[in-house]
């Protein structure tokens, strides 16, 4: 993992790809500007001091350092893996306690916008009513919902059954289709039987479209509001799961493969540990301090830079050590070797913005990885019905401003508890295309970061060194 940090250093900026270009044909020794490496081997002496005091000083520094990477793999036969095994089985059976939990509200918001479907398309009729054009097909429409969901109900006294399996009642089908009250029932060319069943009908029919029209409304607003509640809910749930996914994840061991310094019975564990700090170049100040030429001060042409230089130190902690258990306490402390490089970088912001890309990248692969058959594109679907429905106004009163907040984007964490979408990371941006450096950035604010990270990298070393007396370094 240490490794493609590097790699995506050097496939992130044209400079440091150049640079390895360079070191392949052997022009260069190496592909950052410096590099210290140190050796701290002590079975006493645990990592947390060694790890804080180099965070310390890089904050002492100004360099407010990020951690980059943090792995760890124990030997198979150890008790540190058995105790993180646990750890973690309990992790996934509450995540996945979650993710169960909503699956069945899933199924619900599912279930909710079918019927808000078929509601709405039963509204549909009644909003035909009022038009001249539509009226007819739509009262039509509603006569036929009529006789097959109220009147089949009357079996073989229902107008379709008289008129399709009993003799004499032919023409009640389409009496009944024809006439729209009372009035019209009796200028009808029909003997007088059919004209007895047809207008009870008639008068039952037209009570239910008074009453069902409004029924329908209520029951279609009360499913949005139950589609709206189950929606929050989802949220809710995929908030909950998050820190479960997220720790499960975290306490996954990194293969080792065929690493020499894991043996399977053992009692070893293999940290990789590493700080990214950085300090931007401030093109005013150093110009005023003689490092940059006197017209980099003038603010119509400090207004021309397009983009920050900085001074970026890499520290990879590769440690090989003990776990020993502290009486009467679930934790352990590690004693062995720690190997401690220190690299500079002198990067710009595109080219940072490249590299949190990257790491983004296999981040948000491996957590959207735990929920299995969940595509982009279903989700995508899902949510625009769900916005459809719940954007909805009722009368004139249609809201402009839609709400774009997914449920589903909850299980990465891409939601404040207020429901507002959080600002894109850069996993989730355009791919960002770094430019090569200009004159001025390649002739002077890149040497200058280049000269301040080399001596910050070797101050940083040799106060390191110094303070603990290293005996083994390079």
């Amino acid at each position: 993992m240490v490794a493609t940090i590097h790699e995506i250093i050097e496939e992130s900026s044209p400079h440091y790809k150049k640079r390895a270009g360079l070191k392949k044909a052997g022009i260069i020794n190496s592909v950052p500007e410096a590099e210290h490496t140190l050796f701290y081997d002590s079975s006493s002496e645990t990592l947390e001091p060694v790890y804080f005091f180099i965070l310390d000083l890089m904050n002492d520094f100004g360099l407010a350092p990020e951690k980059l990477i943090d792995n760890f793999s124990s030997a198979p036969g150890s008790g540190h893996f058995s105790e993180l095994g646990q750890r973690a089985t309990i992790m996934q059976q509450q995540g996945s306690k979650i993710l169960g939990d909503i699956n069945t509200v899933l199924r619900s918001v599912l279930n909710i916008i079918y019927d808000l479907k078929e509601f709405r398309m039963r509204l549909q009729s009644y909003s035909d009513l009022e038009s001249k054009e539509k009226k007819e097909s739509a009262l039509l429409s509603l006569k036929q919902i009529w006789l097959d969901k109220v009147d089949i109900q009357k079996g073989n006294s229902s107008v379709k059954a008289m008129a399709l399996g009993q003799a004499g009642f032919q023409t009640l089908l389409d009496a009944f289709l024809s006439a729209s009250d009372e009035k019209a029932v009796n200028d009808l060319d029909l003997n007088n039987r059919i004209k007895r069943i047809i207008l009870p009908r008639i008068s039952e029919f037209n009570i239910w479209l008074a009453q069902s029209g409004k029924e329908l409304e209520k029951r279609y607003q009360l499913e949005k509001t139950y589609l709206q509640s189950q929606v929050n809910s989802l949220k809710l749930y995929s908030r909950w799961a998050k820190p479960y996914l997220v720790a499960s994840q975290q306490l996954e061991m990194k293969e080792q493969g065929r690493n020499a310094n894991l043996v399977k019975t053992f009692n070893t564990i293999l940290l990789e540990l590493t700080l990214l700090g950085k300090s931007k170049i401030n093109v005013k100040n150093e110009a005023l301090a003689g490092k940059l030429p006197s017209d980099f001060t003038k603010e119509g042409f400090l207004k021309t830079l397009k983009r920050n230089y900085h001074s970026c130190v890499l520290v990879d902690f590769n440690f090989r050590g003990i776990p020993q258990r502290i009486t009467q306490q679930p934790n352990y402390v590690f004693g062995g070797r720690t190997e401690i490089t220190f690299r500079a970088y002198a990067l710009n912001d595109d080219e940072l913005e490249k590299i949190n890309q990257e790491l983004g990248k296999s981040d948000m692969e491996d957590v959207l990885g735990l929920i299995e058959g969940a595509t982009t594109t279903s989700l995508a679907q899902l949510q625009d019905e769900i916005n459809f429905f719940l954007e909805e106004k009722t009368g004139e009163q249609k809201e402009k401003t839609k709400d774009t907040s997914n449920p589903f984007l909850a299980l990465i964490g891409h939601y404040e508890k207020d429901g507002k979408p959080k600002e894109k990371t850069a996993s989730l941006k355009q791919e960002i295309q770094v430019k090569p450096d200009n004159f001025i950035e390649a002739e002077h604010l890149r040497t200058l970061a280049v000269e301040n990270v080399k001596d910050t990298t070797f101050d940083l070393f040799d106060i390191y060194k110094k303070a603990h007396a290293m005996p083994s370094y390079t």
